[in-house]
């Protein structure tokens, strides 16, 4: 009996355990900036130590280094059977300025050769939700909103009888997105994920059915990364490291990247406390994308707590991890 009651109790832990991996989809626009690489970096860092599972990496951007930057970077972190998504479109939102994307493609292996080898990207989403358990998916958001509107809008298809906001409504449990910005409260602030495709913006800030986390503009500003990633000597042949090395050399930036998406995937695993508070709030979408915030309930909304060198440790670890 004494055993029996042995091997209850650790299945119990066991269970409990299992239920704090956060299955994840995470959307990017990579390309545009490094800090998407860095956040890859530490959503993989936090697979590795059981805290997330990876289901889909899907690009919100048809850059054509986009789905072989992915490809690589889910290869190098020993999960090359993640799926790949990608919108979409002839051509991209936003181009890679500093060149680290064709740098690291160049130079690491990826399954992927160009973006038509991906999955398109709404046809992913909902293949991927219809698997999972009701309310388990967090879909974290470090780019622009355009395969979220798609998803939204979607129809029945063979993997789902249900449209796209009822598939999100009953798997999903909570958004997180990098985007918006207190700049001027009440006024408006136009910030980068969100302007790109302010329509697609709209809709999701509109209808979206389940809880949304946003991480603003103001919270990665101040946590900058990368510095302690290049100038450790131990990591040879990282395509995170080589992505950062380019890309602020070509920035002439020595003080270090800000970290807008990996605050995201940070709370999106982990949860805000211990290193955000949270205040609700409502938000609006103007049709140029400018994003006011407003007193309200809607959305939770990350402040500052942990002092911000302690937020840039605790990300740059994962990230080198």
């Amino acid at each position: 009996m004494k055993h029996l009651l042995t091997l209850v109790f650790c299945l119990v832990i066991l269970a409990g355990y299992s239920q704090q991996v956060v299955p994840v989809i995470l959307d990017t626009d990579i390309a545009p900036d490094y800090d998407d690489v860095g956040a890859m970096a530490l959503l993989h860092s936090l697979c590795d130590k059981g805290e997330a599972k990876i289901l889909a990496t899907i690009s919100c951007n048809a850059f054509e280094t986009t789905a072989p930057t992915l490809s690589l970077l889910n290869i190098y972190f020993k999960r090359p059977e993640i799926p790949i998504g990608i919108v979409k479109k002839d051509k991209p939102y936003e181009n890679c300025k500093q060149k680290w994307a064709e740098a690291i493609v160049a130079n690491y292996p990826h399954s992927l050769k160009i973006n038509q080898e991906a999955i398109e990207a709404t046809s992913l989403y909902r293949k991927i939700l219809a698997s999972q358990p009701d309310k388990s998916v967090t879909i974290i958001t470090i780019g622009f909103f355009t395969n979220l509107a798609s998803l939204l809008q979607s129809k029945a298809d063979a993997y789902s009888a249900l449209s796209g906001k009822e598939l999100v409504a009953k798997k999903v449990k909570q958004l997180v997105s990098m985007a918006a910005g207190t700049g001027n409260d009440g006024k408006g602030f136009n910030e980068f994920n969100i302007k790109v495709d302010a329509a697609a913006s709209q809709k999701v800030f509109k209808e979206w059915p389940t809880p949304f986390l946003l991480s603003g503009f103001e919270i990665g500003l101040k946590i900058l990364t990368g510095t302690r990633l290049i100038a450790n000597n131990a990591i040879q042949g990282s395509p995170v490291k080589e992505a950062y090395q380019v890309a602020l050399t070509a920035d002439k930036n020595t003080e270090g990247r800000c970290s807008w998406d990996q605050t995201a995937v940070l709370v999106g695993v982990r949860g805000a406390n211990p290193y955000f508070d949270i205040r609700k709030v409502n938000i609006e979408i103007k049709d140029d994308g400018t994003s006011i915030i407003t007193p309200g309930d809607k959305f939770s909304y990350l402040i500052e707590k942990m002092p911000t060198k302690e937020v840039s440790k605790t990300i740059e670890d994962l990230m080198m991890r």
